[in-house]
């Protein structure tokens, strides 16, 4: 694939984190959703300490409203206000930079107030007024791929936030629809995304959700392939990871069948960094 200058970096009080060609890989991580505030300052500790002991960048991402659930009776999350004042606290206490999902376009101006990163939900990846909203704060942008979308039609979102002037945009592979109710993950992604000029991120944990069964049910993913598929997108040459963690999956709020077990973050991790420097990176 051709090579492109793909970079994005976000400035802490910690440091810089910095993200593409010529920089290790990065982690975004944290549990699906605002649970509460002891769970989500506990976890953010755990994962400073994870990424000072390897040496890498690292994100905060916890969704304060997770909107598109099989019921509307399932847990969303704290709402806007209340779970924004929770990552604020994580970013002032740690002084790591924090990423959450948004929703609507009348969310986007309070959002960029507290948030490093704003995340474009899989679903909402082409809704133009959001993606145009976003870039215009001049905030930091994810977006995740639909699972609907080959990876090379990504250039339209991608080319959507570079008509408001938003060069600081990573892009997220969160895998393919496979038939009904399963995900598969396409290798090639990583390097057809790149190749559009951004950093690529590879999010495995969301691509094991079974869909159609509840996250709450122990059937609802198979965390057990995790491993399988970041190890994968490492060897493929993906700039970050997307970990959804929490420290017991089953007592989760949302999505408790997809998330990785804390305690099974800084192994794999360091796995992550050996097939790092096998292949070459930071490249």
């Amino acid at each position: 694939m051709q090579s492109v200058d793909r970079q994005f970096s976000l400035t802490t009080k910690r440091g810089t984190v910095k993200i593409g060609k010529g920089h290790e890989i990065a982690l975004i991580a944290g549990p699906c959703v605002v649970e509460n505030e002891a769970l989500v300052m506990g976890v953010a500790k755990k994962l400073v300490e994870i990424a000072d002991r390897l040496g890498i960048g690292l994100i905060f991402k916890s969704s304060y409203e997770k909107d598109n659930r099989g019921s509307e009776k399932n847990w969303r999350g704290p709402g806007m206000e209340d779970g924004l004042k929770i990552l604020k606290k994580v970013r002032e206490e740690y002084g790591i930079p924090v990423l959450s999902d948004i929703h609507r376009q009348e969310d986007v101006k309070l959002s960029a107030e507290y948030l490093d990163v704003l995340q474009i939900p899989a679903y909402l990846c082409q809704q133009t007024s959001l993606v145009l909203a976003c870039g215009e704060t001049g905030k930091a942008v994810n977006v995740k791929k639909g699972q609907f979308l080959a990876p090379e039609n990504m250039k339209s979102a991608l080319g959507k936030l570079r008509s408001v002037k938003n060069g600081n945009v990573l892009l997220t592979e969160r895998g393919s629809c496979f038939g009904y109710n399963r995900l598969v993950f396409d290798v090639r992604s990583i390097p057809i995304m790149q190749s559009l000029g951004a950093p690529v991120v590879m999010d495995s944990t969301h691509i094991i959700r079974i869909y159609g069964t509840p996250s709450s049910d122990p059937k609802g993913g198979e965390p057990e392939f995790i491993p399988h598929l970041t190890l994968g997108a490492v060897a493929a040459g993906t700039d970050a990871l997307f970990i959804e963690t929490h420290p017991n999956p089953r007592e989760a709020l949302c999505d408790g069948a997809s998330m990785l077990r804390l305690d099974l973050l800084e192994p794999m991790m360091k796995q992550c960094l050996a097939i790092s420097k096998a292949i070459g990176r930071p490249q």
